[in-house]
């Protein structure tokens, strides 16, 4: 949203700008375009190439000067009042691109061909490029100067930093409200949804006025309800919002609405509750200024029959009737709403208008609720996830933005997991960061008890809120006992300093698939259950930017390689020994592992020193055995297993914790018993077929943004802008800011390249995966097989120091890599999580591992 002049590190200096004023204010046509009237002063290589081509409309012109451009903007509209058949399969939205050369910015249209390297966000803000064919475009339905269409560009390297104080070259292209290059809409949309207000057509300007309601008729709703199919014109409504939905739009290029988009409050008097729905160009004048618990006095309405199939929320109170039958309409025109908004201070208790009464829940208590109930939660952010989206339906061209947060309230060790969508608040939505006091309204409850391990979080609806503060002074609910409690507690917790492990961002595996593939199946809504590993690339080509999304394929695992964290190598002779460990006994340990001679394999760049042996084992069952763990220090350890999954439920792993402590275990020497732990293992058959494949897909590369990052407060504004998507304007980077891989990892367990082959041993593919676990996971040994570990979705563990007398990384990797030997030529079904990072990074990470059932 920045763009704004004297915020640029290096620009040009003030003398060189009032030249530009002045040389402006001379050379300034009809039309706001601007002629340079000498030679004095850097030439304008854009003025250049509009000169070129001004006389040259719709045919392209390849440009014999090229010269790097940086990218200021990249903004989103409906396509509208063009031939559709321009081109084939024409796109729904178009693009407008603010460059500028140094000289002048400029701002151009973009031709829809281009239109997939802004899906992808490889075209985006703060970028070098380079644009070699461009053409002429008039807007036959405006006066002026032609508009530079980018009919060919080459992408280059994101700049340091880039001056916003160079002045447009077209004076029409500063004019507020900022307007679209092309077709008849007047606003800009949110560059990756389209809940989102965005630009300078949304107000924020209403305020409460005291205003004289003795001379006014008011009509109660249930009164309405009675008599409004015999009335033609309607009295006042005095009433009290309840709930806000978020926007929707439903602009399509057939469509001649100037601002499509629609909203419904539900609002209550003393008699019921009713839905009122504003609509189009009255959502950028009101929707922001509209808040939950105002009181609004309605005039100059429509009533009509409401729509059959539209559930309204419940009312804040049981024994609210709801009016149904009925929906009250706000237009621009025939006849124009007047809204008044009533201050709290004129609001009289004879009206008997209805309060705000939240339901909230805690989460000690959110065990014992049902599937979708509806609940508020307060509490503090513990971890904060990436902005991901989700395509709204196949084929389609919209898209859900949203993101994984966890919540603590102190009454239990288990956060709340919340599936935030966007709410029609980016400025909440992408300002959230970890240790912020945060309220969310409308949550419904999702939950599987039959999946292992249970499935329970909360996920945001239509009405839900969500709201960052300091404080709670003056709120109605800051006196509800829950909240009183839950603000006390975070006061103790953050002048403790006990917070200090919050995490933000990062890939996170959430929901975690079900343990069976028959449960999986039965789960997953998709035309075809599993993806042919050869459709692989095709699926990942057609991710968009942040787009995440789920496959099934089918294999043989054949390559496994551990690639430890950076900063966890440092200390890895410390921090991977177990000391003082239990000595197996002689039939344990026969039980429990057998070696094999490691094969020599083709090592990737960045293959550290190679392990010569290999520890595998027989299968083991997590349910009766004991397992076998080897640490670097050559001693062999055996570590009771519980009998049953069932006995682990206490520790609850598919709920990550953020505040509770780590028990460590007690153990004794081994004595001088030596096993190796290996970084990699290859099977056989890879070393048969590898040289014979058709197609071999690198996926396995773990980019900075997939790693979870302890939150720093200091850096709060960069590790936000870092988990957000790719903002519509250029931001410049403030000062000596930091590098992503500079802060720390919260999950030091490294990650591992899988390589799984297809199964008719043509085409394999590698993959990342990221095991992440919770500090009980660790110590009461739930990761006997990899099949197990994928069970646990969680954060972070703890960090594992050299005093701690828990399995160090490198440990847990090799008793992972011993589990995949299990797995040699087992056809197995693999779950990858896909997801487009953006700027051609593609992420592709091993979830679950099923064997046939």
């Amino acid at each position: 949203m920045s763009g704004k002049s004297g915020q640029p590190e290096a620009g040009p200096s003030h003398a060189g700008q009032d030249q530009r004023r002045r040389e402006r204010d001379r050379a300034g046509v009809s039309g706001g375009v601007i002629r340079r009237a000498g030679a004095q002063g850097p030439r304008s290589w854009i003025q250049k190439v509009f000169e070129q081509i001004i006389d040259t409309p719709r045919q392209w012109v390849s440009l014999s000067e090229v010269v790097p451009v940086a990218v200021l903007a990249v903004q989103r509209y409906l396509l509208e009042d063009e031939p559709r058949d321009m081109l084939p399969k024409l796109p729904l939205y178009c693009y407008d691109v603010t460059i500028s050369d140094g000289v002048y910015q400029e701002k151009c249209y973009l031709d829809p061909r281009l239109n997939s390297l802004v899906y992808k966000n490889i075209l985006k803000v703060g970028k070098e490029v380079r644009i070699t064919r461009v053409s002429c475009v008039y807007n036959e339905k405006r006066i002026g100067q032609g508009t530079l269409c980018i009919n060919k560009v080459h992408c280059g390297e994101t700049l340091k930093a880039i001056s916003l104080e160079t002045p447009f070259r077209n004076r029409a292209h500063e004019q507020k409200p900022e307007r679209p290059l092309r077709g008849g809409k007047s606003h800009y949309m949110a560059l990756w949804n389209n809940e989102d207000p965005y630009g300078d057509i949304w107000l924020t300007s209403k305020r409460a006025k005291e205003y004289n309601l003795s001379t006014i008729k008011i009509i109660s709703l249930s009164h309405l309800e009675m008599t409004w199919s015999t009335r033609k014109n309607f009295p006042a409504l005095l009433v009290r919002i309840l709930y806000k939905s978020k926007l929707r739009y439903y602009g399509k290029p057939d469509k001649k609405i100037t601002e499509p988009y629609q909203t419904f409050l539900e609002v209550a008097d003393s008699s019921g509750m009713v839905s009122v729905i504003m609509w189009n160009a009255l959502c950028p004048e009101w929707y922001k200024s509209l808040q939950v618990g105002l009181v609004l006095l309605l005039r100059h309405y429509t009533v009509k029959k409401s729509y059959p199939f539209r559930m309204q929320p419940p009312p804040v109170d049981p024994q609210m009737k709801i009016i149904s039958k009925i929906e009250i309409c706000l237009n621009l025109q025939d006849p124009p709403a007047n809204i008044k908004i009533i201050p709290e201070t004129q609001v009289q208790s004879e009206w008997r208008l209805p309060q705000l009464n939240h339901r909230f829940v805690t989460r000690s208590e959110l065990d014992n609720l049902p599937e979708n109930h509806l609940c508020d939660v307060i509490g503090i952010l513990v971890f904060v996830g990436r902005v991901q989206r989700l395509k709204k339906k196949e084929n389609s061209e919209d898209f859900w933005t949203y993101r994984w947060i966890h919540i603590a309230d102190g009454t239990s060790e288990q956060p709340f997991i919340v599936e935030l969508f966007s709410t029609s608040q980016p400025e909440i939505f992408e300002n959230l960061y970890p240790m912020t006091y945060v309220l969310c309204t409308q949550l419904k409850v999702v939950r599987n008890n039959d999946q292992v391990p249970k499935l329970l979080y909360l996920t945001t609806t239509n009405e839900s809120q969500v709201f960052i503060t300091g404080g709670q002074k003056g709120q109605p609910y800051a006196y509800d006992v829950k909240v009183k409690n839950i603000t006390q507690w975070i006061k103790t917790k953050t002048d403790a300093g006990e917070m200090k492990n919050t995490v933000f961002g990062g890939y996170y595996p959430y929901p975690p698939v079900p343990e069976t593939f028959s449960k999986y199946s039965s789960s997953v809504k998709v035309e075809s259950l599993l993806t042919a590993i050869s459709e692989v690339r095709k699926e990942i080509e057609d991710l968009q930017y942040r787009e995440q999304k789920r496959i099934a394929i089918q294999g043989i695992i054949t390559v496994i390689k551990y690639i430890p964290d950076r900063r966890a190598t440092e200390s890895a002779s410390t921090s991977e020994t177990l000391r003082n460990a239990n000595l197996p006994t002689t039939s344990q340990a026969a039980r429990g592992e057998s070696q094999s001679q490691e094969r020599d394999g083709k090592r990737h760049h960045h293959d550290g020193d190679p392990v010569s042996s290999q520890t595998t084992s027989s299968s083991l069952s997590p349910s009766k055995k004991k397992r076998v763990l080897q640490g670097p220090d050559a001693k062999v350890v055996a570590v009771p297993q519980p009998e049953t999954s069932s006995q682990a439920k206490g520790n609850k792993p598919d709920m990550p914790s953020t505040v509770r402590r780590q028990e460590s275990t007690s153990t004794h020497s081994l004595g001088k018993a030596r096993k190796p732990i290996s970084d990699k293992w290859e099977s056989q058959l890879w070393r048969e077929k590898r040289f014979r494949l058709i197609d071999h897909l690198h996926y396995s590369h773990v980019y900075p943004e997939s790693i979870p990052r302890r939150f720093i407060f200091e850096h709060r504004e960069f590790l936000t802008q870092q988990y957000n998507t790719q903002p519509s304007k250029y931001i410049p980077p403030e000062e000596g800011s930091p590098k992503l891989e500079d802060f720390k990892s919260a999950c030091s367990l490294g990650h591992f390249e899988v390589t799984i082959l297809g199964l008719n041993h043509e085409i394999a593919i590698d993959v990342a995966f990221l095991p992440m676990y919770c500090p009980e996971d660790v110590q009461t040994s739930q990761i006997d097989t990899l099949l197990t570990c994928m069970n646990y979705s969680c954060v972070f563990p703890p960090e594992v120091t050299g005093n701690d007398r828990l399995l160090g990384p490198r440990a847990l990797a090799g008793d992972i890599i011993k589990a995949v030997t299990e797995l040699n030529r087992v056809h197995i079904i693999g779950i990858l999580d896909i997801c487009n990072l953006g700027d051609d990074k593609i992420e592709v990470c091993l979830q679950k591992i099923y064997t046939p059932e």
